[in-house]
């Protein structure tokens, strides 16, 4: 094929499958002839045919009409190969490529009589057999036995997945057939798609179309330019976006949401990378599957990344409702929920974008089963803290902003989170108590407390008389009757309830409604003032404590030191 050619195959090789048929009287839903080996060879020599004649006649994409009846030819040819088993993103390259490989090994054997395929003049349906091999190669035409193609006689599986191998071993012999695709594969894997591209490349001197592992020069240079400028891109996206994410978080919900822009970008990075590679660079063999396997991954966190985006900003959107009490137990609740809900459609995605990698979806569940188990034997106390977290935020014996006793720590209830419970203690000091260990705890809710009680005890003389004792009664009655805060079903108590050693013990007793305990200190203070002048005014003592210390007396030696 002289070089002077503009476009390469891979204008229509690579092209998007659409409907087909081979002439205009063909409707375009009507598949390929493939009832017989004859008819199967026949329609895909004749469509490797069109396809080198139509670019041969410079037809290219002039016009839409040209370039649907171009792609609908490309269609059916491609249907001449049993294409079963192999990954969804290799299916399109790995037709064009078997396409062009397998139509280069035929042209280089000599002319097969049409009576001695099966299914030619001559043969009768009840005499096809189930495989019939290209004479002197071990190319096969063979019966798919099920599957939705049952019946059809395709280029086996085997035979598309060693077109390659087989072209190279046949590359350096000559032509036989009487109107061969000269160049075929050539243009396939070194030419660009656009015309203006391909014109550019044919002006380089003739050294950028050497060809190094299977790839021309200008292809190695364009694939380098094209993949720094696809990481320095993710690089620059990721870290604009990171300090943007931390920033409007819990702040602007709107921009928040706007950051959603760095995973598209990430998603769309991959897929523009592919299409450049198909359309403009044409990388072909390992060098492109590679490099598209690995786009393509990158396409499925990216896409991952999304879905589990979207879901934190859903919870953070519904949590910034005014309905929610801000870091409480329902927010915790609706969090864990949301973030279940959005690994599992995370999972969903990540595995049925395995499959569309070509990786088993058994081979997938069966590593997530190994990395589970690994995952749980290594994380036991965080799986311990997170059933801790479901516990409380079930069954609720506590919520922020309450007063509680945990493990000795009397304080407030600052944070709940997924993995430890904050607390603010008395003293201004913060402690943070594993989930699980909350969970197991004996807890003190002050916090839900309906009232405050005091009880203290008032120490009178062990020589007060009868009469004061009954005074000292009866004034700290009258100090309590009708307190504030005092409720109808609590009224306080007071009682000589005691003979100590060396006092008496006055028995005191009040609650303070509602439990607000600075109002409750206030009233404590007026309570034990008025006391104490009213038992002064009256004449009556408090007891003093006091103690009794017994000495021993021991031998000393005569240094006046005791002996040891």
């Amino acid at each position: 094929m002289p070089r002077r050619l503009p476009l390469a195959v891979a204008v229509v090789l690579l092209a998007v499958a659409s409907p087909v048929h081979a002439d205009d009287a063909v409707f375009p839903l009507e598949p390929p002839d493939t009832s017989s080996p004859f008819d199967t060879y026949r329609t895909f020599v004749a469509g490797c045919d069109e396809i080198y004649e139509w670019i041969e006649r410079r037809q290219g994409l002039v016009s839409r009409d040209k370039d649907r009846r171009l792609l609908d030819v490309v269609e059916r040819t491609f249907r001449c190969l049993d294409m079963t088993g192999e990954a969804e993103f290799l299916k399109e390259y790995r037709a064009g490529e078997a396409t062009v490989c397998l139509k280069e090994i035929l042209d280089r054997l000599p002319p097969i009589e049409a009576s001695s395929i099966p299914g030619g003049p001559g043969w009768g349906d009840d005499e096809l057999p189930e495989r019939w091999v290209v004479p002197q190669t071990t190319l096969t035409i063979a019966r798919v036995a099920d599957g939705p193609r049952a019946g059809e006689y395709l280029f086996t599986q085997e035979t598309v997945a060693n077109a390659v191998s087989f072209y190279d071993r046949v590359e350096h012999l000559p032509y036989v057939r009487t109107r061969p695709s000269k160049g075929f594969h050539n243009w396939f894997v070194s030419m660009p798609r656009q015309a203006w591209l391909a014109k550019l490349v044919l002006a380089l001197p003739d050294w950028f179309l050497f060809r190094v592992l299977g790839q021309a020069v200008w292809q190695w240079i364009g694939l380098f330019l094209l993949l720094s400028l696809a990481i320095a891109v993710v690089f620059v996206v990721y870290r604009i976006a990171g300090q943007k994410t931390a920033e409007f978080r819990g702040q602007n919900l709107f921009r928040y949401w706007v950051t959603l822009w760095a995973p598209v970008v990430v998603f769309l990075v991959p897929i523009g990378v592919n299409s450049l590679l198909r359309d403009h660079l044409v990388i072909s063999g390992t060098t492109l599957l590679t490099v598209r396997f690995v786009m393509d991954l990158c396409i499925l966190f990216a896409l991952v990344a999304l879905v589990l985006g979207v879901n934190v900003r859903i919870i953070e959107t519904i949590v910034s409702s005014r309905r929610m009490k801000p870091r409480g137990l329902d927010e915790q609740l609706v969090r864990l929920v949301g973030r279940l809900l959005g690994l599992v459609v995370a999972v969903i995605v990540f595995l049925e974008g395995g499959q569309y990698l070509g990786i088993p979806l058994t081979t997938l569940l069966a590593g997530a089963g190994v990395g589970g188990v690994a995952l749980a034997l290594a994380a036991q106390d965080m799986l311990k803290n997170l059933f801790g977290s479901l516990m409380i935020l079930f069954d609720k014996p506590f919520r922020l902003g309450e007063r509680i006793v945990a493990h000795g720590y009397d304080g407030v209830v600052e944070e709940i989170g997924l993995r430890s419970t904050r607390i603010r203690t008395l003293t201004g000091h913060q402690v943070t108590i594993p989930n699980e260990q909350m969970a197991r705890v004996d807890i003190e809710n002050i916090g839900r407390r309906p009232h405050i009680r005091r009880h203290t005890n008032l120490r009178l003389p062990i020589d007060t008389s009868p009469e004061k004792a009954d005074e000292a009664v009866a004034i700290v009655r009258g100090i309590l009757e009708d307190h504030v805060g005092q409720a109808p079903d609590f009224p306080p108590r007071v009682f000589l309830d005691e003979f100590n050693e060396d006092s008496l013990n006055l028995k005191v007793l009040y609650w303070y409604h509602p439990p607000n305990y600075w109002d409750f200190l206030a009233l404590s203070q007026q309570v034990n003032l008025e006391i104490k002048e009213r038992f002064a005014a009256a004449g009556i003592e408090f007891a003093l404590p006091s103690s009794t210390m017994h000495i021993e007396r021991g031998d000393v030696d005569v240094a006046g030191e005791r002996p040891v």
